[in-house]
């Protein structure tokens, strides 16, 4: 595995901490995580997100959805009821499992749905007021127009 030190970006640069800290966290994660359990960003409105992740085998109350610190944090674990039970093939996997998503800035969970075995988390981007762009009308001097023709006259005369 790489290791890169990000020390001398921390030491020569303000207010960029966060960028030195995604690189830092993309690059530390575990290259051989397996893709379990498999999921869908998608973008359903100009800020609006859903990820759509497959839970089957999983209730309600197996499943957790927490935002902790800038992330979203999905997990399941399930009561081991497989005792006495004698399968040929297991392809329905029941594990446990942890997955991360890092949220950007003013994105919040608007709401999390169970059904046919996905869980669907609904994210709106909320960008506040004072972050919006605005614009600035530009206004003409009645002032100077009236002054030109002041001074014109007495130059005249």
């Amino acid at each position: 595995m790489r290791h890169f030190d990000f020390a001398p970006l921390y030491r020569s640069t303000v207010g960029f901490d966060q960028i030195a800290q995604m690189m830092d966290r993309v690059l530390a994660s575990d290259t051989t995580q397996a893709g379990y359990p498999p999921y869908n960003i998608e973008k359903t409105a100009d800020d609006a997100y859903r990820i759509s992740i497959a839970v089957a085998g999983f209730a309600e109350s197996d499943l957790s959805v927490e935002v902790k610190e800038q992330a979203l944090v999905v997990s399941a674990r399930k009561a081991e009821e497989d005792e006495g039970r004698s399968f040929l093939h297991r392809g329905i996997a029941t594990r446990a499992f942890e997955r991360r998503f890092h949220l950007a800035d003013h994105v919040r969970v608007s709401g999390a749905l169970h059904e046919n075995g996905m869980l669907h988390i609904d994210l709106q981007r909320e960008i506040p007021e004072a972050l919006k762009p605005r614009r600035i009308e530009i206004a003409r001097p009645q002032s100077v127009a009236v002054q030109k023709d002041v001074v014109d006259a007495e130059t005249v005369n």
